[in-house]
C-alpha cells in the first residue's frame, strides 16, 4: 500500500532495463487466447490486467512498442523482449507475468476463446515436476545463475559482479 493507502504493484521485464510502479486499484485480470495475444506473447494466451484508473509510471527505462493493428500497440523490452503491454483505445493492460508479485492478480474471464488452442484446457491435468528435478537430463541446473532482475525494485542494476 502506499502512504495514501491505495495498492501499490511493481513489476517489470526479465532483465531489468524496463521497470514500472501502479498506484491505485487494478481493473479487468484476463486472459486472452485471440492469435494476435498467442504471437504477441510468444505463447498459448495473454495474460493481462487493465491498468483503468491507477496511476502508472515506468520507473526504469520504457518499453518499445509495436502497432500489432490498426487500434492496438504491444509494448515490451527493447533490450530483452519480455512482452509488457497492451494500449488499445479504452486503456493500457500490462502482463501479468511481468509483475512482481503475479499470484495477487487471478484472471477472472477467458477472451478470444475462438483460437483457443485445442489442448490447454488439459494442461492442469499434466503430470508436474519442479525444475531442479529434470537436473539428470539438464545437469547444467545444478550450477545455474540467474541473470534475471530479482522481483523487487533495485536501485541499480545489472550488478557489476556477474560471476
Amino acid at each position: 500500500m502506499s502512504l495514501d493507502n491505495k495498492p501499490l504493484y511493481t513489476g517489470g521485464c526479465q532483465c531489468g532495463a524496463v521497470r514500472f510502479r501502479v498506484e491505485g486499484a487494478l481493473g479487468d485480470a484476463s486472459v486472452c487466447h485471440c492469435r494476435m495475444c498467442q504471437k504477441a506473447s510468444g505463447n498459448f494466451y495473454a495474460a493481462l490486467v487493465s491498468v483503468r484508473d491507477a496511476k502508472l509510471e515506468w520507473t526504469r527505462g520504457e518499453p518499445k512498442r509495436f502497432q500489432s493493428s490498426n487500434y492496438a500497440f504491444r509494448g515490451f523490452c527493447p533490450d530483452c523482449g519480455t512482452p509488457l503491454t497492451f494500449e488499445a483505445p479504452e486503456g493500457m493492460a500490462l502482463a501479468i507475468g511481468a509483475f512482481d508479485e503475479p499470484a495477487e492478480i487471478a484472471p477472472r474471464i477467458q477472451w478470444g476463446i475462438e483460437a483457443k488452442l485445442p489442448y490447454a484446457d488439459g494442461i492442469p491435468a499434466l503430470p508436474g515436476a519442479e525444475t531442479i528435478t529434470d537436473e539428470e537430463t539438464n545437469s547444467y541446473l545444478a550450477h545455474l545463475v540467474s541473470y534475471q532482475h530479482p522481483d523487487h525494485d533495485t536501485e541499480t542494476w545489472p550488478p557489476e559482479d556477474r560471476s
